[in-house]
């Protein structure tokens, strides 16, 4: 008796002084895959690709934070792969990045997406197609990466296991993150696995059950 692979696989590799989840996904029948939000450590994910037998097609971004991207121009560089997010309102952070670098003692380089994102669009990773979703509110382009067949998410720093990405930051709404999960992440289902920008992984329904921000009993 064989057993059946899942779609898609998932690695999370804790990057940057700040211990950002990176993730690599990928597409178990052709063994291609996406780095989502390589901040750093680039010696430490082209490992983690070559453990995992991946070939690289493709380096998407969640939003414009370094510990996020700030690697990310020069990985793409480096391994000849295009770039696809953040929604473009995150362009202001992207092109700072050469300087936010000094000032958390962190290598981070300014860069140009190859594909700015958009709220509905879909992305390709081998077969796999995720759908985005743009939520502003930590950042006013953040996306968040959704696989439907997987149950699955990858959302940054919009939303962690019992907290909610800061909004002090400029352009940052607290009305406009709590709009966005309630509006655009809860209806995915109670059901949906996701990644954080940071942290341990959770689901939709543990966070709308326990949540001390976004939670139904906080928000009731």
């Amino acid at each position: 008796m064989t057993e059946t692979q899942p779609p898609m696989r998932v690695a999370i590799i804790p990057v940057t002084p700040l211990q950002q989840n990176c993730s690599l996904i990928w597409c178990t029948r052709t063994m291609r895959g996406a780095l989502v939000d390589p901040g750093g450590d680039l010696d430490r994910l082209k490992l983690a690709l070559a453990r995992a037998g991946v070939t690289l097609e493709k380096i998407l971004v969640t939003h414009g934070h370094l510990d996020h991207c700030g690697m990310a121009g020069e990985l793409a560089r480096e391994m000849g792969v295009p770039i696809e997010g953040p929604q473009e309102e995150d362009r202001f952070w992207i092109a700072q990045l050469d300087e936010d670098g000094p000032r958390w003692n962190m290598e981070a380089h300014s860069f140009e997406p190859d594909r700015w994102l958009a709220d509905g669009d879909r992305v390709t990773v081998g077969d796999l197609e995720l759908e985005v979703y743009h939520c502003p509110g930590h950042t006013p382009g953040h996306v968040v990466f959704y696989h439907a067949p997987s149950r699955f998410a990858i959302v940054g720093d919009v939303l962690f296991r019992g907290s909610i990405g800061r909004t002090d930051f400029p352009r940052g709404d607290l009305h406009q993150l709590i709009a966005a999960i309630t509006g655009k992440l809860w209806p995915l289902g109670d059901d949906v696995t996701f990644v954080p920008g940071h942290g341990p992984v959770s689901t939709f329904g543990d966070e709308r059950r326990t949540n001390p921000y976004v939670g139904d009993e906080a928000l009731a």
